[in-house]
């Protein structure tokens, strides 16, 4: 893309995008030792949509705004002067994301595993919740585990929920429904406005997905779900402990008015050690602790 950086090797292909590994010629030039950054460009679909540009430089926008270590980080947009067509540099991530954690671990994550990785993904999306970003497409391939530690990216389906950001370019969902079904919340499909209640529900998703190893509805969309009467026999997962399922539960809830739940009700039950409890022995029942006499 221009004559700044130079394209190595396709990293993914998403709804709307590519990602590719770019060299920046410009550090190589000047030494940097790792000069590789992530180049993120639309498909040939999306790139024929006449505010393609405009809706790329929103993500660049939205992203640019989040300072949060569990966040992937912007560099830098661009609109390439041959084709015309608009790129972003993020920073280069590298490892698994989740579906392939989730993958390794049928049986889903022990409890020391999963609480801290379930800290860093609500911690990282009340950062943007309180920046006024909705993130849109929250999804295990959407998660990535890199240096032992977390990042959260791709704001392609995002938009600002208040302010100035607000006015950015907003992705029309009733012309394209680039979503990802099983994880978009009931009010989304039926042509509703994200928000941060339709995050709540796809983190939820991805929250029981990792306890249990699977999708709490069996990958079945919300409304698949809710025609089948899903949630009513919805069951704690066995790795999670008894005090996060209430919350976790409610944040799965089909009906926007039944999600109570709410990111930093989910992070605070999360965050609480666990309570171990030993029953009192049956032949202790009768005794009474002993207590010194005076003499």
């Amino acid at each position: 893309m221009g004559k700044r950086y130079r394209i190595e090797r396709l990293l993914g292909v998403g709804g709307m995008g590519a990602v590719y590994r770019a060299r920046d010629l410009v550090r190589e030039q000047f030494g940097d030792p790792e000069p590789w950054v992530a180049l993120k460009t639309l498909n040939d679909t999306f790139s024929r949509h006449p505010d393609a540009n405009a809706l790329l430089y929103s993500e660049f926008a939205l992203t640019s705004r989040l300072h949060h270590r569990h966040i992937v980080r912007p560099h830098s947009f661009h609109v390439d002067a041959h084709s015309q067509r608009a790129f972003l540099t993020l920073e280069l991530l590298a490892g698994p994301t989740l579906d392939q954690i989730i993958a390794a671990q049928p049986q889903g994550l022990p409890w020391n595993d999963l609480q801290p990785l379930a800290l860093a993904l609500l911690d990282e999306l009340q950062h943007a919740h309180q920046r006024g970003v909705l993130h849109g497409d929250i999804k295990p391939t959407n998660v990535m585990l890199c240096d032992n530690d977390v990042r959260l990216f791709d704001f392609g389906l995002g938009q600002g929920n208040e302010g100035l950001l607000s006015r950015l370019p907003r992705l029309s969902r009733r012309r394209l429904a680039a979503w990802t079904p099983r994880y978009a919340a009931l009010e989304l499909l039926d042509g509703g406005d994200l928000s941060p209640a339709t995050d709540l529900y796809a983190l939820a998703c991805v929250l029981y997905e990792l306890a249990s190893g699977h999708h709490p509805f069996s990958r079945l969309t919300a409304r698949q779900a809710m025609r089948m009467d899903q949630y009513s026999s919805l069951q704690k997962p066995a790795n999670l402990p008894a005090h996060c399922w209430p919350a976790l539960r409610r944040a799965l809830a089909f009906e926007p008015a039944q999600r109570t739940s709410s990111v930093s009700e989910l992070r605070e039950v999360f965050g609480q050690p666990l309570r171990r409890w030993w029953p009192w022995p049956r032949w202790a029942a009768g005794c009474l602790p002993l207590r010194r006499t005076s003499q």
